[in-house]
């Protein structure tokens, strides 16, 4: 064996919003990756449009920086759990992490989840305290959690001998002291050159490259990234594409290393080296690029399986084809298996109608982030209730956990307990952070499914929460659904003002005037249990009567707009989210009244 002496491969890892993306930006701005004059937006890795909005990392990212004699190839990864798919690839190009955590909230859940996947890989790890220069950071105490976390998760002897650093990434600055005067990165730079092993492997033996990462590109086709384990590797190679249908031969087209933000052509990339290739047709993530000679596939990866799942079918509202490009079965079909094949922890079935297709993935978030996208790029979907994914050992039902933890005032502990009790919620532990209660519980997640509206209706927008998967269980029991009906529109028309004003009493309205709606339109939110068919497009008679009263100006209650997230959360079994490029509208599945009353007639029998 040999190393690699001139690479370090890095994966920086942390919960969401810990400043991950922050810290590469600092760290390429002071590796001269820009120019001092040039303008330069913030989180320039975010570089999708739902990132930058959100304020996460979704997808991946492979950058490189020079320092002294080595090139330090960086990942900087997803902190969501959700996609939890992409932390588990990119870990295996790497040999050491970063683990970010915020010097004022400690290790949160995702925390724990991307380090217990990272020393599950014996990777080497770095602890960076980040956001010092907040005013109510609690730096001591926030290493100690750290330690307890490590040692929790069966951290090894030489895992637990972390190197701690402490940084202001938005400032640019690193210590390896609180006490530390600092004015650049250098000492975390100086860490990683120090701590991080340089890549192992052989050189002169064949070929060995495991696919980790896929892009699709306009005019080269797929590029697939990943390391070397093993040899080398030229443009225009032949190579073995080691499939889990097979072994095909192959021919690289090109070959690109990182450099900064920029792919960089190459005529030669050797064992260590994080490069991209283009030219080789049909290849999937997890696949072995090998020696056409002598063709040995690595271990494939593995992910967490799917824990929640939805149908994706064809728009079949009145308004269909009104808004979108793509409305077609086809369609939809190509682009949901397209995108299966670079989102490894998503998975697609087709079922029994050509018109459905049932989609799994990590949670709410992975999917919703799926569909907002496929909206973006023209699509018009409707999606069905989110479902969770059983399991069966024998006969007993299994269902999948989360680790649900939640931050709140101390006066709106009561009310979230409550709503976490029927939801079948176990308690594990609670103190206090600053004032908020931290409680953590294990909770099935199907519980989960609304409850982050509920939670910030009744904290006022005060509390936070996070889960991560935990783990499959059996059955909890029946949770009660939605206990109040849907106002339903029971004719196609312009809403009014008028129609809208003598209807607020009966609930919580999801629309404005002037709005175009359609029969089995859900408008509105009943004040009580049953479904409601209303008529918001009623028009005022006119008549030569005049009363003061009548003619007062009315007055609306401003509505209730539902995010893709939130509607998905709020359907019931037999209603369904129309998704189109320029609105979110809820659907009662069967849009007949008549034919909906039928129904629910003959399930009250």
């Amino acid at each position: 064996m040999a190393f690699n002496e001139k690479r370090r491969n890095i994966a920086i890892i942390a919960h969401v919003d810990h400043g991950k993306t922050t810290l590469v930006d600092a760290m390429l701005k002071q590796s001269h990756i820009f120019r001092s004059n040039e303008q330069v937006a913030e989180r320039v890795l975010d570089s999708n449009d739902l990132e930058r909005e959100r304020g996460i990392t979704i997808l991946s990212k492979n950058t490189a920086i020079n320092y002294k004699d080595i090139k330090l190839n960086i990942v900087d990864t997803p902190g969501h759990a959700d996609f939890g798919g992409e932390v588990e690839r990119v870990l295996n190009m790497v040999d050491g992490v970063l683990l970010l955590v915020d010097a004022f909230e400690g290790p949160m859940p995702q925390t724990k989840y991307v380090l217990r996947k990272a020393l599950e890989q014996k990777l080497k790890p770095i602890v960076v305290i980040n956001k010092i220069d907040r005013p109510e950071a609690r730096v001591d105490e926030v290493v100690d959690e750290v330690l307890e976390l490590f040692m929790e998760l069966d951290a090894d002897d030489e895992q637990l001998d972390f190197p701690v650093i402490y940084t202001a990434a938005k400032a640019g600055i690193a210590k390896l002291d609180m006490s530390d005067q600092s004015t650049n990165l250098e000492p975390l730079m100086e860490t990683i050159y120090k701590e991080i092993p340089p890549p192992e492997g052989e050189f002169d033996a064949p070929l060995q490259m495991l696919v980790t990462t896929l892009e699709a590109d306009d005019y080269v086709g797929k590029i697939a990234i990943g390391r070397i384990q093993r040899g080398s590797i030229k443009p225009a190679q032949t190579v073995a594409l080691m499939t889990s249908d097979g072994i095909k031969r192959a021919k690289v087209a090109k070959v690109f290393s990182y450099n900064g933000l920029n792919r960089t052509e190459t005529s030669e990339a050797i064992m260590g080296e994080i490069v991209a290739l283009t030219g080789l047709g049909e290849v999937s993530i997890g696949d072995t690029i090998a020696d056409i000679d002598q063709p040995e596939a690595l271990p494939a990866i593995r992910v967490d399986e799917p824990t929640l799942s939805v149908t994706f079918g064809v728009n079949t509202s009145p308004f269909a084809g009104q808004e979108g490009q793509f409305v077609t079965s086809r369609h939809i079909r190509d682009r949901l298996f397209k995108e299966a094949q670079t989102n490894v922890a998503l998975r697609v079935e087709e079922t029994d109608s050509a018109d459905v297709f049932k989609v799994s993935g990590r949670g709410e978030l992975h999917l919703s982030i799926l569909i907002e996208t496929m909206r973006r790029e023209g699509y018009e979907l409707q999606i069905g209730k989110p479902e969770v994914v059983y399991k069966f050992d024998g006969d007993k039902k299994l269902e999948p956990i989360e680790q649900l933890t939640v931050e709140v005032p101390q006066e709106f502990m009561g009310t979230v307990m409550e709503s976490l009790g029927w939801r079948k919620a176990e308690m594990q532990s609670m103190n206090e952070v600053a004032g908020y209660m931290r409680i953590q519980f294990l909770i099935p997640a199907r519980g989960l499914i609304g409850f982050r509206s509920e939670l910030m209706t009744s904290t006022k927008g005060n509390g936070i929460m996070n889960h991560i998967f935990h783990g499959y269980a059996p059955y909890k029991g029946d949770i009660p659904g939605r206990s109040r009906g849907s106002l339903v529109a029971f004719e196609q028309g312009t809403t009014t003002g008028y129609g809208i004003f003598n209807l607020q009493d009966r609930g919580t309205m999801f629309i404005e005037p002037g709005q175009k709606v359609y029969e089995g339109m859900i408008v509105g939110e009943n004040a009580r249990e049953l479904d409601i068919d209303i008529n918001p497009c009623k028009q005022k008679h006119a008549s030569n009567m005049r009363t003061t009263a009548s003619d007062e100006a009315i007055r609306l209650i401003p509505p209730r707009f539902l995010s893709l997230e939130q509607a998905l959360e709020y359907i019931n079994d037999d209603e369904l989210v129309e998704v189109t490029p320029s609105a979110i509208r809820l659907r009662k599945a069967v849009l007949d009244r008549t034919v909906r009353g039928r129904a629910a007639k003959n399930a009250r029998k």
